[in-house]
């Protein structure tokens, strides 16, 4: 895989990784549960991390973070109704919101998973982190399916 390609295809992982770093930050600040509160502070705290992982991986290989990325719009569609769905105060639509984030970040990992040669550190540190999106993921769902 050309360095082109690698580098579009990390930039669009940190876009969707800062993306789900917002949505859980902005849910943690107005969601009124507690335990809810807990999981989205834990959840930005990951994807923070996430972040930072795959940005060293570039400055590893060479490539530049994205600034002013263009794939940054569509992203952020997958966050877009979680604003309302916190001022409804409504836990169920916000963990919709949030589970609709992630089906967005799982499909951005299994599409980076895809890609042909990508050197071997940087496959691991995707296939660490797909684990631990796909984990939000599930927690979320099931937090979503028991809420009332």
């Amino acid at each position: 895989m050309e360095a082109k390609a690698t580098q579009a295809l990390l930039n669009e992982l940190v876009e969707t990784l800062k993306d789900g770093q917002k949505g859980y930050a902005d849910a943690m600040t107005d969601v009124e549960d507690a335990n809810l509160k807990e999981t989205f502070k834990k959840y930005a705290a990951q994807r923070a991390e996430y972040i930072t992982e795959i940005e060293d991986q570039m400055f590893k290989l060479n490539l530049k973070p994205d600034e002013d990325s263009s794939v940054t719009g569509t992203i952020h569609r997958a966050w877009i109704d979680l604003k309302s769905a916190l001022t409804s105060k409504d836990n169920k639509a916000v963990l919709n919101e949030c589970e609709r984030g992630e089906d967005y970040a799982k499909k951005a990992y299994q599409t980076a998973l895809k890609a042909q040669d990508l050197p071997s550190n940087l496959k691991s540190v995707i296939e660490k982190q797909y684990q631990g999106v796909t984990e939000a993921h599930d927690k979320i769902k099931s937090l979503r399916d028991s809420s009332k």
